[in-house]
This record gives C-alpha cells, sequence and structure tokens, in this order.
C-alpha cells in the first residue's frame, strides 16, 4: 500500500529550480529597464505604495533619534543656561563697581578741586570703618601721626566741614563728626552774619543752633559757615543749611534746626586739614596770697602791662 501525502502538503518544484527561475526573471527586468527604461512608472507606483509601511518601519528607529536629541538638547540648554547665569553675575558685579570707580573718581576729583581752594595743606584720607560705639557718630581714617595729622585738625569733603580729629594714632586717626552729641561748631549765617554755635544732635544727622533769640536774623534755607573765631576751622568754610525755625513768643529762644551740607555719612575720601590752632596760651591762675604775706610776684606775660593790678586776695570763707 503506497503512502501518499495529502494535498496540502504537496510539495511542487524544487527551491533551486525556484531560485534559478526567479534570478534569471530579475535579471530580464533588470535588461529591458536598463534599455527600453519601461519599468519607472511602475517603480514609482510600487515606491508610493510601499512608502506607508517604510515610514511605519523606520518610526521606531526615528522615535529613538528624537528622544535622545531632545534630552541631549536640554541638558546642552541647561549648560549654557548656567554658563549665561554666572556670567551674567560677573558683568553685574564689574558693572557695579565700574558705576562705584566711576562715582570714586568724581568724588575724588572734586575733593582736589576743595584743595585748591582751601588755602592750607592738606592730607587725603579714606575711612576705614566706624567706631563700635552706637551711642557716637565717629569714623575711622586710614592717616595718623605719620602722614601730620594731629588732634582738633578739622576734616572736610568736597561740599563743607565734616567734623574734627579727636584721637590720634601712629597710622590711624579718629574723626568726630558734626552731628556728635559732644561736638560744637562755631558758625556764621552766611547772609545776615549772625555768629552763633552749632551743636549735634547725636543719631538724628541735625545741628542744632542753641539759646539763639527769637529775634535773631536767622531763616529758614541760610546758609551756615565756619566763622574762624575759634582758630580751630578756617572761616568760610560751608557747614550746614537751616532746614527749619521755630520762634513762639512764650519762648525767650527760638528752635532752630540745621541739616549738614557735607556728607557725613555717605562719602569714603576725606580731606583733612593740617591747620593748627592760633590760639594764645591760656593765662595762669593767679595764686592766692596767704594772710600777712606779700604776694609772690610773677612774670608778666608777653604782651601784658606788668604794673596791671592783680586780683584780690580770697577769704577763707570765700573759697567754699
Amino acid at each position: 500500500m503506497e503512502y501518499s501525502p495529502p494535498p496540502l502538503f504537496k510539495q511542487g518544484a524544487s527551491a533551486r529550480l525556484k531560485v534559478i527561475v526567479f534570478a534569471l526573471i530579475a535579471l530580464a527586468l533588470l535588461a529591458i529597464d536598463s534599455r527600453v527604461r519601461a519599468l519607472g512608472a511602475i517603480r514609482q507606483v510600487v515606491n508610493v505604495a510601499l512608502y506607508p509601511l517604510q515610514m511605519v518601519a523606520l518610526a521606531p528607529r526615528d522615535a529613538a533619534y528624537a528622544v535622545g536629541n531632545y534630552f541631549y538638547t536640554l541638558s546642552s540648554i541647561q549648560r549654557e543656561n548656567d554658563t549665561l547665569r554666572r556670567l551674567h553675575v560677573s558683568n553685574a558685579q564689574k558693572l557695579q563697581q565700574g558705576q562705584q570707580l566711576v562715582a570714586e573718581n568724581a568724588h575724588l576729583r572734586q575733593l582736589l578741586a576743595a584743595a585748591e581752594r582751601v588755602p592750607v595743606k592738606s592730607v587725603m584720607a579714606e575711612i576705614l570703618y566706624d567706631t563700635r560705639d552706637p551711642f557716637t557718630r565717629k569714623i575711622v581714617l586710614d592717616r595718623g601721626l605719620q602722614h601730620g595729622l594731629k588732634a582738633g585738625q578739622p576734616v572736610i569733603d568736597d561740599v563743607g566741614v565734616v567734623g574734627q580729629v579727636t584721637r590720634v594714632f601712629p597710622l590711624t586717626s579718629e574723626v568726630t563728626l558734626l552731628t556728635d552729641k559732644g561736638q560744637a561748631i562755631p558758625v556764621q549765617v552766611a547772609r545776615s552774619g549772625v555768629r552763633s554755635v552749632a551743636y549735634g544732635r547725636g543719631q538724628s544727622n541735625m545741628l542744632d543752633l542753641r539759646f539763639m533769640p527769637t529775634s535773631a536774623d536767622i531763616r529758614k534755607g541760610d546758609m551756615l559757615v565756619t566763622s574762624g573765631i575759634d582758630g580751630v576751622y578756617p572761616p568760610g568754610l560751608v557747614v550746614a543749611s537751616v532746614a527749619n525755625v521755630e520762634s513762639q513768643s512764650s519762648d525767650a529762644f527760638a528752635r532752630i534746626v540745621c541739616q549738614p551740607s557735607a556728607g557725613v555719612d555717605r562719602n569714603r575720601q576725606l580731606l583733612v586739614l593740617l591747620s593748627e590752632a592760633r590760639l594764645p596760651p591760656r593765662p595762669e591762675p593767679e595764686e592766692p596770697k596767704e594772710k600777712g604775706r606779700p604776694g609772690k610776684k610773677r612774670l608778666a606775660a608777653p604782651g601784658t602791662d606788668a604794673a596791671a593790678p592783680t586780683a584780690p586776695a580770697l577769704k577763707t570763707g570765700d573759697a567754699r
């Protein structure tokens, strides 16, 4: 009994024969297309028909490329953004320093002009820091005894008087500002010539003209300059401007508040005038005569009359 496979599993031509047949067909088509070029339209139709399948087949590759490109671009943009941010901060810092240098240069030019206007030898100094005491108005400069500074010398800026040197060290010095409570400066109203003394008010950065009668010729906006009668400040230096004048008939004195003209709290470079006080020496007090004994003769001071009468001797009861 012969066994034969069912019709579904019947084999046709062999695989080798099929390869040979299809290879001959392909060669024939290549030869016809190269000589007649009749398959161009067919190729285009096949290309259009297979294009959607080609795009679907390439979609995973394109998606992988797009995701990789997205993350690479995002990382690159973040790095560029960080670089630009650092560059912006650096440029902003340089811009601020440049603006500060321009302002400092202008202030130094004004100080040089002020030094030429004042007929006194001067030294330029820079503020190092403020003093620690919050109840005083004092600063420390980077100039001291080695630069010719002495206690009592006035300190100015390009506008007017700032303060006075109160303590001097070899390399630094301490300056008490005009607005300190313990500071006073003789002033004169430039308009009317009225003389007075301006006292500091401490933390308020203002000055007071005390004990001025209500009839004094002082108005709001008047300019106060140094009178020069103390022998410390050269005359004519700008001190302050009158900010407020309150005169009441019930009070014997007017309440006058002044605004300092100089930058007592904003300038960094100042000018120290190397002027010394031109005050005569204080006369020595006379010793009281003892009862029953003639007083000792003292040498007369230069420029005084030797025959001038001396003060009477104090009694024991008057010494209290």
